[in-house]
C-alpha cells in the first residue's frame, strides 16, 4: 500500500486548476473496475463526445451555464481510466458548482467495488468525502471528527497516518491548526484506491464527456416556516400540501373574479 500523506498533495495549493475548482465547486470520484463509459450510463449522462485536457471540460460547463437564463442542478461530467490499486479506475470529474455526486450514483457504481468521493461546493464551502464499498456507505464526514456511515471508524488509522489531527483539542472546523485537511482528503483517496491525482493528470487527460440531467423534484407534503427575530421570539408553523394547494385556488379565484366599477349614482354597497 502506497504511504502517502497530506504532504505530497502540497501542490494543490499551488495550482491555478485546484483553486479554480474550490472556488467554483468540484466533485472528484474514484471507482475500481468501471469504465468511463458505464460511469456516464449509470450517471444517465447524454454523451457529449470526448474533451482533450481540463480546460475544455471547464468549458462545455460554462457552455452549458450560458445556454440558459437559470440555473439548474444538471452538470457536465468528465471520465477518464487510470491505473490503481487492483487494476483499472474510472476518474470522474465535473466542475459544477458544488452539485457533488449523488449518493444513488456512488450506490451503483460501487456495487461489487469501491467508490471515493470527495468534493466541495465552492464560495464558503462545505468539503465532502465519502467511502463506499459494495454499494454501502462506510465512512463520510465534513469534519473529520465527525463521521457517519456503516463503519464510522474504520479509516481512523489511515486518517491519523496521512495528517488528520484528531485530537481531542482540535480547532472548531474539527482538526488541528496545522492540518491541511483538504491534502489530507486526497491522500486518504489514494490511500484507498492507490491511484494518485496530480495537477498534470487532470490537465491533461482525455475526457469521455456527459451531461447530466437535473435531478427530478421530490414530491412534497407541507411546508415549514420557522423563523427567530432579532429579539429572539421564534415562529413556527407546519403547512400542509392541502392547505397551500386550498389557499392558492382561493386566491386564483379572487385573480379572476370580475371587476365591478360602481359610478356616482350606483347605490352604496
Amino acid at each position: 500500500m502506497t504511504s502517502v500523506t497530506a504532504h505530497d498533495h502540497a501542490w494543490i495549493r499551488t495550482s491555478s486548476l485546484f483553486r479554480n475548482a474550490m472556488e467554483s465547486g468540484y466533485g472528484l470520484t474514484l471507482v475500481r473496475g468501471v469504465a468511463p463509459g458505464d460511469v456516464l450510463r449509470v450517471m444517465q449522462a447524454e454523451p457529449q463526445g470526448a474533451g482533450m485536457g481540463v480546460d475544455e471540460l471547464i468549458e462545455r460547463q460554462g457552455d452549458l451555464r450560458d445556454a440558459t437564463d437559470y440555473w439548474d442542478d444538471s452538470f457536465i461530467v468528465g471520465a477518464f481510466t487510470v491505473p490503481g490499486a487492483g487494476g483499472d479506475w474510472a476518474l470522474v470529474l465535473h466542475l459544477d458548482g458544488g452539485v457533488g455526486m449523488r449518493p444513488r450514483f456512488l450506490e451503483a457504481l460501487s456495487a461489487g467495488g469501491r467508490a471515493v468521493s470527495h468534493s466541495t461546493n465552492g464560495g464558503a464551502p462545505i468539503d465532502l468525502f465519502h467511502w463506499y464499498e459494495n454499494g454501502e456507505l462506510r465512512t463520510s464526514f465534513e469534519w473529520p471528527t465527525h463521521r457517519y456511515g456503516s463503519t464510522p471508524d474504520d479509516l481512523l488509522p489511515l486518517m491519523r497516518e496521512v495528517g488528520f489531527d484528531l485530537s481531542e483539542d482540535e480547532d472548531e472546523d474539527g482538526t488541528g491548526p496545522s492540518t491541511d485537511t483538504k491534502a489530507a482528503v486526497l491522500a486518504l483517496a489514494e490511500r484507498l484506491t492507490g491511484v494518485q491525482v496530480t495537477e498534470a493528470l487532470l490537465k491533461d487527460a482525455q475526457y469521455l464527456l456527459g451531461q447530466v440531467p437535473e435531478e427530478p423534484a421530490e414530491e412534497w407534503t407541507k411546508v415549514v416556516i420557522d423563523i427567530t427575530d432579532a429579539h429572539g421570539e421564534r415562529f413556527y408553523k407546519e403547512v400542509t400540501r392541502e392547505e397551500v394547494e386550498a389557499a392558492s385556488a382561493r386566491a386564483r379565484e379572487e385573480a379572476e373574479a370580475p371587476i365591478v366599477i360602481l359610478g356616482p349614482s350606483s347605490p352604496a354597497p
